[in-house]
C-alpha cells in the first residue's frame, strides 16, 4: 500500500498534464468545432427570450411539471408538434473562461486524487510501470468518461460529439496513467 502523501507528485503533475494536453484539444485541435450548431432564426428567438424573461438555468421544452399532466392531450401535442429539447441558459456576457479554467484544474486534481487513493490502495510501492499505468489509467478513464454516454442517452448530445469527448477522455486518463508510473514510488 502507498500513502497518498507520497503521491502528492504525480496528483499535481497529471492534473497539470491533462490540463494542457485538453487546451490543446480544445483550442488548437479542430474535432470539436463541429459539435454545436448555430440556432435557425437566432436573433428572433434571442429576442423572444428576452421577452420571456429567461434566466440562467436548465429547462426543457415541452414541460410537464408532473407525469399526469404529460397524459394531458395538449400537452401530448405539444411534444408530437415539436421541437423538444433541453436548454441550458447562463449568465449573460462573455463566458467566464477563467473561473471555467480553475475549475476543470480542481476537478483534475480531484481526479488525481481518486487515482492515487485506489492505486495506492491496491499496488505496493516499487510496482512495475505498465500495472501502475493499467490501475492507474482505468480509474481516471472511468473519471473522465464515465459520464459521457449519459449525455446522449438522457440529453439527446449527438453520439459523435460523446464518441469524441470519450477520445479526449481517453488520452487524459492516459497521461494520467503515464505519469503514475513514471512517479510511483519505490521500496
Amino acid at each position: 500500500m502507498v500513502g497518498l502523501m507520497a503521491l502528492w507528485l504525480p496528483i499535481l503533475l497529471s492534473a497539470v498534464a491533462v490540463f494542457v494536453a485538453s487546451s490543446i484539444t480544445r483550442m488548437v485541435l479542430r474535432h470539436h468545432w463541429s459539435d454545436f450548431q448555430g440556432m435557425p432564426g437566432e436573433d428572433g428567438v434571442l429576442e423572444a427570450m428576452r421577452k420571456a424573461g429567461v434566466q440562467p438555468g436548465n429547462y426543457n421544452f415541452p414541460h410537464a411539471k408532473s407525469m399526469a399532466e404529460l397524459k394531458k392531450p395538449d400537452v401530448t401535442k405539444k411534444w408530437e408538434s415539436g421541437p423538444v429539447g433541453m436548454m441550458y441558459v447562463m449568465p449573460s456576457g462573455l463566458p467566464a473562461m477563467g473561473k471555467a479554467l480553475v475549475q476543470w484544474f480542481v476537478y483534475s486534481l480531484i481526479v488525481g486524487f481518486l487515482v492515487a487513493y485506489v492505486t495506492g490502495r491496491t499496488l505496493a510501492p516499487a510496482t512495475e510501470y505498465l500495472q501502475v499505468f493499467r490501475v492507474a489509467g482505468t480509474v481516471a478513464f472511468l473519471a473522465y468518461a464515465g459520464s459521457e454516454p449519459v449525455m446522449s442517452i438522457w440529453k439527446g448530445q449527438k453520439w459523435s460529439t460523446t464518441a469524441k469527448n470519450v477520445l479526449d477522455d481517453f488520452i487524459y486518463a492516459m497521461l494520467t496513467g503515464g505519469v503514475f508510473g513514471w512517479l510511483w514510488p519505490g521500496i
